[in-house]
């Protein structure tokens, strides 16, 4: 019983219209779900993604009302975003330009090309270069080339100020493998993967002993959520039940099913299932084009849609 990669990222965004517009028009990924938050009817919850929708491709996130992220350790520091090809993050780096981003040299990290920048709110992210790993399914409607589309997530960075709890939990619960070490800056990052490994199943964990405590908000992350096949899911409740890992217990989130639990340094984790997926309740050549609720929350449709905000087209 393995996880098999990462599933998706969970952000926050103060600024839904903004937001929309800088990850659909600048970074060409697919909005393939636009619903709210299950737990606050008030937020949306915005899903972008590749062509198909796929596992493993979701950056989403929560509108909600924050102040700035307060950055520092016991947090979820950087999101990468897989690329693939010759000159493709030269490239990554003019359009970026272009949209007034300033993004940073194009460098090696961990033995691939990365090239570093944040969204207009501050969110920490890293495209890298995949090697073409994996499939590819561009979205035929980007305003970005097919070959440079965003591929994927992965690897997910996580700051804590001590190993040994979650490492305990990355490979005696969740059944990590630790992979390699690497230092940059004067800190060491320990690499941990997931089934079949590569950048879309890893999982980097920086150790800062002297950094104070993240303060999460817009331009922070939410959570991080780990792939699992649907057959195995009640598996991993039991497992997580057998063990007495404080979690949320099985939750029915429609487009997968979830369990939430935090690690020792209080950084949230989700499993969750690679199905049913986002085509459940839309048809796959019209994802996220209108306001998509599951079927427990379509009765409070009027009332949901006039306390949301319009989106930008």
């Amino acid at each position: 019983m393995q996880l098999t990669g990462i599933h998706h990222l969970t952000a926050i965004t103060a600024e839904a219209a903004e937001n929309h517009a800088f990850y659909t028009r600048v970074l060409g990924m697919r909005l393939v779900k636009k619903t709210v938050n299950q737990d606050d009817v008030s937020a949306y919850h915005l899903f972008y993604a590749d062509g198909l929708a796929s596992p493993g491709s979701d950056l989403t996130f929560f509108d909600w009302p924050a102040a700035r992220e307060t950055r520092g350790t016991r947090s979820i520091a950087r999101t990468a975003l897989r690329v693939a090809g010759p000159g493709i993050l030269d490239r990554w780096a003019e359009r970026l330009r272009a949209a007034g981003i300033a993004p940073g040299p194009v460098a090696e990290r961990d033995g691939r090309a990365v090239l570093d920048f944040e969204d207009p709110e501050g969110q920490r992210l890293t495209l890298v270069d995949d090697g073409g790993a994996g499939g590819s399914y561009p979205w035929e409607r980007s305003p970005v080339p097919a070959a440079d589309q965003i591929r994927g997530l992965g690897p997910i960075t996580l700051d804590v100020p001590d190993l040994s709890g979650t490492n305990a939990v990355l490979t005696q619960l969740l059944a990590m493998r630790p992979a390699r070490d690497f230092t940059e800056g004067g800190l060491t990052t320990h690499v941990y993967e997931m089934g079949p490994g590569g950048p879309a199943a890893e999982l980097h964990v920086r150790v800062d002993p002297a950094a104070a405590p993240a303060r999460q908000g817009a331009g922070g992350v939410h959570h991080v959520a780990f792939r699992v096949p649907d057959a195995e899911y009640e598996a991993w409740a039991d497992r997580l039940q057998r063990v007495r890992m404080p979690s949320s217990g099985p939750v029915d989130r429609y487009y997968f099913r979830s369990l939430y639990f935090r690690e020792p340094n209080g950084i949230l984790f989700e499993i969750a299932t690679d199905g049913p997926g986002f085509a459940a309740d839309e048809p796959m050549d019209a994802l996220g084009e209108t306001l998509a609720l599951p079927p427990f929350l379509e009765p409070r449709r009027a009332a949901i849609e006039a306390g949301l905000k319009p989106l930008s087209t």
